[in-house]
């Protein structure tokens, strides 16, 4: 360890030079403030917890109070010490923070701001934290601050006794100085060394502190925030390579195809309906037509023109017409949405039904898309057999891992015996 570079007391109890640095005296510091804060913590915490001293009169009463009231004040002040606790621990966390700087010098985070929220894990971790000072901490730092006061006086026995007075050391009397030297001089020992049990003291205080004060959000946050701008980096790249995929097939190879197909219908007219040859290319022309259609439908997977063109609620509509079973379509969509999300909910009503004509045995089935309060609302439902379970597979964890690439969710309610509703949420802002 590289002298005068520690930023934490349990960093500077490794090195040599321990003894000759400030760090005894901020270890002393923080274990002598340890009372005084937590008795200061005590005096406003009196209010919510009188109906406890109230319970505990009663008992001492020469005629003892009901059990049914000490069981009421005591209900009564668990609950004012739950309302009030965490308004009382967020002043005291503030102030720790700072006294915590005597014993680790590390960033903490960001001091919590705005008001008391109950639902907050960082607030029950500052009460925690205040339950543990006004207990725990400070019975051990009171504790060793009076051995350290008895030590200073055992120190300077040896000027308090001339032969005539005693002085009492609990354990024994002295009345000469020569008597009272020894223990003098164990005492001076004792309090040389005392800077190491009270930085491993007030080191273990500051590691509570730490693990229950610090803000967690901050990095949380921002590692969020780059996920979600990650995410929508690669919504708005796939996108963009699924629009070139389906250019280049339109544009480029299905005109080739059709150009092929348009020359194998003129060589038909040039050959002999009985000759060889016209089998074949006739063979080849019908082999080419139906390649077209399967590169057309293919380029319809990839993204619909239709979706391009006339947005979501028409592209449903096709959806629909292409079902083969009767498929009711109703959009309240104005305006248009961002691509990538026209893009996903139009496959996540195309996969599920998909999955109503596979799985569900249903001879009807209703599609709805309706935009509110900044959400895209997709409902399919069916009047199928039910029972739908996304364990079991059926395509339904791929409709949930669609909605969640742009943050949204996917609900599902299918008891056995049906309907099944498949609902998804895309937030379209």
């Amino acid at each position: 360890m590289i002298r005068g570079k520690q930023r934490t007391l349990r960093e500077a109890l490794t090195t040599s030079r321990f003894l000759f640095s400030v760090w005894p005296w901020r270890a002393y510091g923080h274990m002598l403030g340890t009372p005084v804060v937590a008795s200061l913590a005590l005096v406003p915490l009196a209010v919510p917890a009188a109906p406890w001293l109230l319970a505990a009169a009663g008992l001492q009463r020469p005629t003892p109070m009901s059990w049914t009231w000490v069981l009421v004040l005591t209900l009564v002040g668990a609950l004012l010490l739950a309302a009030a606790l965490p308004w009382l621990a967020a002043p005291v966390a503030r102030l720790e923070r700072r006294r915590l700087r005597l014993v680790d010098g590390r960033p903490l985070g960001d001091q919590p701001h705005g008001p008391i929220q109950y639902t907050d894990p960082a607030t029950w971790r500052a009460v925690a934290y205040l339950v543990l000072l006004v207990t725990v901490g400070a019975l051990l730092s009171a504790a060793t601050s009076g051995l350290l006061l008895f030590l200073v006086l055992l120190v300077v026995s040896p000027f308090l006794v001339d032969g005539t007075s005693l002085v009492s050391l609990g354990f024994t009397t002295v009345t000469t100085p020569e008597a009272a030297t020894p223990y003098a001089v164990a005492a001076g020992v004792a309090l040389l060394l005392s800077p190491y049990p009270v930085a491993l003291l007030a080191s273990a205080h500051g590691a509570v502190a730490r693990a229950l004060l610090r803000d967690d959000s901050g990095p949380l946050r921002s590692e969020l925030v780059e996920v979600a701008r990650s995410r929508a980096r690669l919504v708005d790249l796939f996108e963009a390579e699924r629009r070139r995929v389906e250019r280049d097939l339109h544009d480029g190879a299905q005109q080739r195809l059709v150009g092929l197909t348009l020359r194998l219908g003129l060589a038909k007219v040039d050959l002999q309906p009985d000759s060889p040859a016209y089998a074949e290319v006739t063979a080849a022309h019908n082999e080419a037509k139906e390649l077209m259609t399967v590169l057309r439908e293919l380029v319809r997977g990839i993204h619909p023109r239709v979706l391009t063109d006339r947005g979501l609620p028409a592209a449903l509509g096709e959806l629909a017409d292409r079902a083969p079973i009767p498929v009711s379509v109703r959009a309240d969509v104005p305006g248009r949405l961002p691509a990538a999300v026209e893009a996903i909910g139009y496959f996540v009503v195309a996969e599920a039904l998909t999955n109503v004509a596979k799985h569900s045995g249903a001879d009807t089935a209703s599609v709805s898309a309706s935009r509110h309060a900044g959400m895209l609302v997709l409902e399919v439902g069916d009047n199928g057999v039910g029972g739908a379970d996304p364990v079991r597979g059926t395509g339904l964890t791929g409709l949930a891992d669609r909605a969640a690439v742009v943050g949204g969710r996917m609900l599902l309610s299918s008891p056995p015996g049906g309907p099944t509703v498949v609902r998804v949420e895309l937030p379209c802002q």
